[in-house]
């Protein structure tokens, strides 16, 4: 848990999305709350957070691994960019960055080996990042069958609470079920519960949240130099 594989890290990239919905309606009024979500994204340009992230194993020995850092997301039409700016890992430095889409990969700047991971293979991921950059209420049921469980608090904020569960066969793979819990006034995703397996879940926190608001010019790259190593998976 403490140097996460790539396979496990850039799953858990994936749980950097999620940021739907908009004004309240009924609990557990599903199809009220697709409506909403069809209204927001019309609105929707960007979003700047703090996040902090737990992975967390309870099998067989127990872990957990906190990272926290800060947030992009950019969307224009089906025009889409993510940036993760990782500061530490369990309270000690640890800058990374992980940006996309640019030439159709995802990428992982480690600063403190200088090196950069490739993951090449975005279509089997796409439909993950997308539904963070103000999906429309159409975008996620086309890939998820969601269940609206209604009203819940989360830290004093009123949420809408959503438990979803991937259509594609191989994204269950990955994460058998997504709970999200929104703030309605906002459209903002304040929590996220990933659960991989029985043993393995991760929790997503954003703090800070901005919306539509202007971005640093490096929130989607990195600097590299002449000794920056590659790899590609």
């Amino acid at each position: 848990m403490r140097h996460l594989s790539g396979r496990l890290f850039f799953a858990g990239l994936l749980a950097l999305l999620l940021f739907p919905g908009h004004a309240a309606f009924a609990a557990g009024d599903l199809k009220a709350t697709l409506a909403k979500l069809d209204v927001a994204a019309a609105k929707f340009h960007s979003t700047t957070a703090d996040f902090e992230f737990q992975s967390v194993q309870t099998d067989p020995v127990p872990d957990t691994e906190v990272q926290k850092g800060v947030v992009y997301y950019r969307r224009e039409g089906t025009n889409f960019q993510m940036g993760v700016h990782i500061n530490t890992v369990d309270g000690q430095s640890a800058p990374k960055i992980v940006v996309c889409c640019e030439g159709g990969a995802v990428k992982l700047y480690d600063a403190k080996l200088n090196h950069v991971t490739v993951l090449n293979k975005l279509n089997q991921y796409e439909s993950w990042f997308k539904i963070g950059f103000g999906a429309s209420g159409k975008e996620l049921a086309e890939q998820w069958n969601i269940t609206d469980d209604g009203p819940e608090t989360i830290d004093g904020i009123k949420t809408e609470k959503l438990e979803m569960v991937a259509k594609d066969p191989a994204v269950r793979r990955l994460f058998a079920k997504v709970t999200l819990w929104m703030d309605l006034e906002s459209g903002i995703s304040i929590k996220q519960l990933f659960n991989e397996d029985p043993s393995h879940y991760r929790i997503c926190t954003y703090t800070n949240i901005k919306m539509n608001q202007a971005q640093p010019r490096d929130a989607f790259t990195f600097k590299t130099n002449k000794q920056t190593t590659q790899s590609n998976q």
